[in-house]
This record gives structure tokens, sequence and C-alpha cells, in this order.
């Protein structure tokens, strides 16, 4: 184990952070520490795993029990000089993985598991090549980076690491992507922060278990002054077009500044990191312009506009406006949300928790504690629940669920709504009538549904059919008077790259290839378009687990196996072969054809107007792992 950790702690400072120690997470530590695996045996254990359940459902008697043993053990350790044993063995490894969940992993997950906790202390997805990749040629491949969010700043350091020089181009003043650009009041991730963060750039100073947009936003400021990316990155500018050059076997990519100034770069190969979820969409209705007061989208919230005392409508019900009600509510003189669609919600009692400092001690100076707190978040949020997902053509229940586990959750999710919801006229309006995680599931520790039965609060089931100098028209005719309008509309998601024109091979236009189906294999790379890849791509989204931070660990992985694999043969271009990546679309529509999100009571921005799913991975998530670690130079055409 490569890394240190030193304990300076008296005693009593100890005592206190263990009070809010995961005691599961504890317990391995304590094995790390000692050396002593009979912990594994021993007759207290933890008794399951949940997804944001952190104490494996032990109980008070033996959380106080595995304190006073971890005393012991800790306080060896530092009066010891804190020297560590060797790092257990791969099968002992899968033993403290199996204690931790209460459950058996399969030994399958044991390596993408391993790479991802780091518990050697060792980046495993790094790409700092060595002597495989001339360092000429590495110096001549100029890479252009479109975004500086999550997946661009990770794509600069792994090229950084590579020895490739590289262009970021960042269309806002700042780095963070979503998180830049989402200001809205409540906005929050809804991942939990100790695993929405970098594998190889875990942080242990969140204030909140899922933290709020300011926190994210210098996260990611942090990272990219860290590894010295900013005088990299060309900001208020946007990437206008890109051409791939046959003679020239390059990129010219035009951009131009806010200010209006453009530029020519000529680049070897393009990396696209903007997301699938960063261009604002409004509701097509009549008279958007004609409203008198303020208005803003929740992905450009105005600053400017004050809730306190004023006359409010939400439109839409989903991730965002979920966050922003219960946040402007109260402060409102009053609140109307206009909902199309209610929401699946699941409880998470920590949704708005402060991290404890005993916990933020543990993170920092128990050995490996935070490696088995990121396992324990990961594995639960991992491919437990790809079951659920599958459609049963012989359930008999389709109206509600899609087969047996899926009702089993159906029944969990509308016992969580009733038990909050007492009023008989709003109860039919927040219960949803399709099947379970075929939309975008929400986490909620109370807020929506207690905002929602405030007295100012009023839920208007059904959308809305224009916009007056005074405020909305419903889809059933009534007239709402408002002085503020808050857009919680969603995204053209169906619009990948707009409005950017991408041109490959023959003239051929990618939003023209494209059209309503959006497809790359593995997400990435597309047919007659070399040296052109994509984060976040079509068919990448996660709606049942994990965590896009994973997923883009994995495509940037991929990326620079790519480029690995052209600078190797001493090409020029790389390309994906047609039957390739036809093969791989070909099994993308057959899975999800099988899938709830293409199921007929379900209908989402996940799909086309033909009911054709384009935004969501549809297999497990290690089989992301295991297909993106490596480039098969059998599925690309060198020239």
């Amino acid at each position: 184990m490569t890394e240190a950790f030193e304990i300076n702690a008296s005693e009593v400072e100890i005592a206190a952070a263990l009070e809010d120690a995961s005691i599961p997470a504890l317990m391995l530590s304590m094995l790390h520490m000692s050396g002593d695996t009979s912990i594994l045996d021993g007759p207290i254990k933890p008794g399951g795993a949940y997804i944001n359940e952190y104490q494996g459902y032990m109980s008070e008697e033996d959380k106080a029990t595995v304190r006073a043993q971890a005393m012991d053990i800790i306080r060896n350790y530092r009066d010891g000089g804190c020297q560590l044993p060797p790092t257990p063995d791969r099968a002992t490894l899968l033993r403290m993985m199996n204690f931790l969940v209460a459950q058996d992993v399969p030994e399958e997950y044991l390596p993408m598991m391993l790479e991802e906790i780091e518990i050697d202390g060792v980046d495993q997805r790094s790409d700092a090549w060595g002597d495989e990749v001339p360092q000429q040629s590495r110096e001549q491949h100029h890479v252009l980076i479109i975004g500086a969010g999550m997946s661009g700043i990770l794509a600069a350091i792994r090229l950084q690491e590579a020895g490739i020089p590289f262009t970021v181009i960042e269309k806002n003043s700042g780095v963070g992507g979503t998180w830049f650009e989402n200001r809205y009041p409540g906005a929050r991730v809804d991942v939990s922060n100790h695993l929405y963060c970098y594998s190889f750039e875990p942080a242990h100073h969140w204030t909140q278990y899922f933290a709020q947009q300011p926190e994210l936003q210098t996260y990611f400021e942090n990272v990219a002054d860290k590894h010295r990316l900013l005088d990299q990155i060309h900001f208020n500018t946007e990437v206008v077009s890109a051409i791939w050059d046959e003679d020239e076997q390059i990129w010219q990519v035009e951009t131009r500044h806010k200010q209006g100034a453009s530029r020519t770069h000529r680049v070897n190969s393009v990396i696209s990191a903007v997301g699938q979820l960063n261009r604002p969409k409004l509701p097509d209705v009549p008279g958007i312009d004609s409203f008198g007061g303020q208005w803003c989208h929740s992905a450009e919230w105005d600053d400017s506009i004050d809730i306190s005392g004023k006359r409010v409508a939400l439109v839409g019900a989903g991730a965002s406006a979920f966050q922003i009600a219960p946040a402007i509510a109260e402060q409102a003189g009053s609140l109307t949300v206009f909902q199309r669609v209610p929401p699946w919600m699941f409880e998470n009692p920590i949704y708005h928790e402060t991290v404890p400092e005993g916990m933020k001690w543990c993170l920092q100076h128990l050995p490996c504690y935070a490696k088995w707190f990121r396992f324990l978040l990961f594995w639960c949020a991992c491919d437990g629940a790809y079951d659920a997902i599958v459609v049963d053509p012989a359930w008999p229940h389709q109206d509600r669920s899609v087969n047996e586990m899926n009702d089993f959750v159906h029944q969990l999710f509308s016992d969580y709504i009733r038990g909050q919801v007492h009023d008989e006229e709003l109860l039919p309006k927040v219960m949803p009538d399709y099947p379970p995680m075929g939309r975008r599931t929400l986490q909620d520790n109370g807020s929506w549904l207690k905002a929602l039965q405030r007295d100012n609060v009023d839920l208007q089931a059904q959308g809305i059919s224009a916009v007056t100098a005074d405020g909305i028209t419903a889809e059933d005719g009534q007239a709402f008077d408002a002085d503020v309008i808050i857009y919680a509309t969603g995204f053209k998601t169906a619009d990948f790259l707009w409005p950017m024109t991408i041109t490959g091979r023959n003239g051929k236009v990618l939003a023209e290839s494209w059209a309503t189906e959006p497809s790359a294999y593995l997400g990435v790379t597309v047919p007659e378009f070399p040296n052109f890849y994509c984060l976040f791509g079509p068919g990448t989204n996660l709606a049942f687990g994990g965590s896009l931070i994973f997923n883009g660990e994995c495509q940037v992985r991929y990326t620079l196996e790519c480029i690995k694999l052209l600078l190797q043969s001493d090409s020029a271009a790389i390309e994906c072969r047609e039957e390739v990546h036809s093969d791989y679309q070909q099994r993308f529509r057959d899975l999800h054809a099988k899938l709830i999100w293409e199921h007929p009571g379900v209908n989402s921005f996940y799909s086309n107007a033909e009911g054709k799913v384009t935004l969501l991975w549809p297999w497990k998530i290690i089989d992301m792992w295991r297909w993106t670690r490596a480039a098969n130079s059998d599925d690309y055409q060198l020239s």
C-alpha cells in the first residue's frame, strides 16, 4: 500500500470522531490497521446494505462494541508509528466486500471495484504512457476538447498524463459544466458526494452528503487548478464547426469568442465533452416573450429575480423543479406548480444532512476507511437494481409494473408517498400511474411533498398552453396570474452537439446522419468521423444506478486507448468500422426493446418521437467497464 495514513489525535478526539463513523466501513479499516481477518468471522457484522444507508442496520449495542474495539486498534496503530500490515490478498478483499454489504459480491466484479476504490493507492485508470508510445508521436498529436465540465476536465487530465498537447474550448466563463450553469435555488447532486468525485481525486471536505451547487463547482475548479489546466482552457468561447480535412487528415475547428473574434484550430483529434443536458428547452407554447414579469429557465438562473412575497409559477415537476419548489416555497407569496407527469421518488433521509466532523476525520485519517465507504456507496447503486427494469412479457400487471421485482419497487415507492400525503385531493395528483424506474427516479427527504402541502402552494396536474403578459394559461384554459415564471422544462436532449456543425468524411454532417436516432459505438466513436470521440455521448446516460463520473472515467480511458492505438500504428486517422457500429446499434436496439424505458406505459425524454430510447445505457455498469478498458484494433480502420 503506497498511501500514508497518520494519526496524531488524542483518544478523546478519536472517540468523538468514532461516534460519527460508518461502523461497517470502520470495521474494515480496523482490519487494515491490525491485519486481523478474524473481524470478518466474528459475531458482529453488518446486517445488509441499501442505498444511502451507511450503518448496515446494526444495533446500537453492536456499534458501541465496535467503537470500543476500534479504539484499541487505532491506539496501537498510532503508538506503533502508523505502520500498516501488507494489503490483504484478493481472496480476502472479496471476503471484505461480502462482509461490508452482507451479500455475495460476484467475483467478476472484484477487479472493477478494486480499481474504483484504489485499495492499493494506485490510479489504475491513469494514462501515463511509457515507452509503448514514442514521445515524438505524442507531442505531435494535438487534441481539442469541447467543454470544461466533468468529462472535459477529466479528458484534459488524462491527456496531460499521457504527454499529449491539448486545447479546451469552453462556452462559459468557468469550469464545471452543469454545475457552473445550474445555479437555481436548491440545486444539489443526487449521487452521494463521496462517490460523485473522481476516483483519483476523492474529497473528504464535503459539508453535506449531497452537496449543493456552489460546493460542487468549487470541487471542479480546485481539480482543474491542481492539475494546472486553466491556462489551456479558452473560456467564453464556443465551437461553431469542425470539419475533417481528408487530404491533411486533420480537423479544422472554428471557434468564436463571446466578444465576436473567430479562430480556426487545426488539430489531430477532437473530443466532444459537451454532455447531453446542457442546452435549455423552453415549452413550445405561444407568448413566451410576452410575459411582463421576470422569468428564466432553471439552467439559466437570473440572480436578479426576487421571489419574496411574489406570485411564482413553476413550470415542470422533474428533477430541477423537485429541488426548486422546497427551496422557494416559504419565501414566495404563492407558488403554483404545473406538473404534467408526477415523479416517482424514494426515501433518502440524509438528502439535506450535513457531514459530521467526526465522519470527515475518519475519511481523512483512518486507513482505507474512505475507500470502503466509497465501495459501500458504489455497490448499493451498482447493478443490483438491473433486474427491476427488464420487462417480463408474462407479468399480468403491466399497467403498474413490468415484473415481480419492479412491482415490489412500485409498492415501496407508493407506500412512501402515501405515508406523507393525507390530502385526498392531492394524493392522486402526486401518485404516478406508470411503472417505477421508467422515468428519472428522484430522491426525497420529505421536502417535495411537504412543500406541495403548504397553504401558499398549488399543484396543477396539467401543463401550460400559453404565456400571457400577466401569467400563464393552463391546458384546461384557466388563467394564472404571476409575477415570476420559472421554467424547469429540461433540455434539448435530442439535439446532440447542437448548435455545432460537425462534418466528417465526404462532407457527411453528423446532425443529419444522426437525425432523431443518434448513436455511437460504445457511445464514443462514429463511422466516417475519424479521430472524433464523444464523452457522455448517445446511449450512455444512466437511469438505474451508478455515477456519471464512473461512466466518464470509463469513456475517457477508452478514448485514450483509441488514441494510443492510432499513435502506435504510426497512422494519421482511426475510424470505427461501419459493420462494428451497426452490430453494436442492433444489440442496443434489441436490448432496449426488452427494457422498461420502451414500455408502452412509459413516455420520457429518454426516447425520441418514435418511442426509441437514444439516451440511456441498456447494459449493466460492469459491461461498460469491461468494454472500455481497451480499444480492439479489429473494431477500427487505421489510415
